[in-house]
């Protein structure tokens, strides 16, 4: 079966190690991977059969925007199974928001990442309306989701957002709650929400996973790595152990994606 990696971070060579180590100890976990390069991410999904990855990375300040930006793209360009998303930031105005959207689709990107945690917004602040009036119609976003040590990314305020904006296709990394998966249930009856699988695996029963996928449909998941969090061949290893048919196995691995995001 064809797989795509639907959530994997990228970083400069110069800077790949130190955002690496940084993203470890934010989450107090070993990273699998040294440094996360382009370079590595392909080593890694290669080893496990993956062809083809959603890349992206996280501006924690407004002025790193433009230049995280136009990294991505040149990613993109260098490698064809690269699938780009943009990032923005709360402090950007609405019509450099709008800028970027405009920007990112003449490029070829295919969504935006977000993640409230790092970027300390409340998903359903006004501030980070500006986002979702921005995509709307248009890209969707990729959220990352639930950490239960902040109040930026629990899943009631992405219910919040996806009721008021139901234009926006919204991915809720981490099957939607990475470590609040008792509020999934808030999810019920949003079809404009999606969900990965990545960084869940390991903390979740193979038998759990399979409930959260039947819940809303195995038509609204994707498989992905959170690379460089996790050993990409591992990650499979994990995913293989729930217990899916062989469509949904397939949907989840790579059909899912691509009707989303139309590639």
């Amino acid at each position: 079966m064809e797989i795509i990696d639907a959530h994997a971070h990228i970083y400069p060579e110069k800077i790949a190690a130190k955002a690496t180590s940084t993203i470890g100890v934010f989450y107090d976990i070993e990273m699998e991977m040294p440094a996360g390069t382009a370079e590595r991410l392909i080593e890694d999904g290669t080893r496990a059969g993956i062809s083809r990855y959603v890349v992206h990375s996280v501006a924690t300040t407004a002025h790193q925007v433009r230049s995280i930006n136009d990294f991505i793209k040149r990613e993109v360009d260098a490698h064809p199974e690269f699938i780009g998303f943009i990032t923005l930031h709360q402090d950007l105005s609405y019509e450099e928001i709008v800028n970027e959207v405009d920007i990112a689709i003449e490029n070829g990107m295919h969504g935006i990442k977000l993640h409230p945690d790092f970027q300390k917004f409340n998903i359903d602040d006004e501030v980070a309306e500006k986002f979702y009036r921005a995509a709307e119609g248009k890209l969707p976003i990729l959220l990352h989701m639930g950490d239960d040590r902040y109040e930026y990314s629990k899943p009631y305020r992405l219910v919040n957002m996806a009721k008021k904006y139901p234009r926006v296709n919204f991915i809720a990394a981490h099957f939607g709650g990475y470590k609040c998966w008792e509020d999934s249930p808030l999810y019920k009856g949003l079809d404009n929400i999606y969900f990965d699988t990545c960084s869940s695996l390991p903390f979740i029963t193979p038998e759990h996973a399979k409930s959260l996928i039947d819940m809303f449909g195995a038509d609204r998941f994707f498989f992905a790595t959170d690379f460089p969090m996790w050993d990409a061949k591992t990650e499979l290893e994990r995913f293989n152990k729930i217990p899916l048919s062989d469509k949904e196995r397939e949907m989840i691995l790579s059909k899912n994606i691509k009707r989303l995001l139309g590639i």
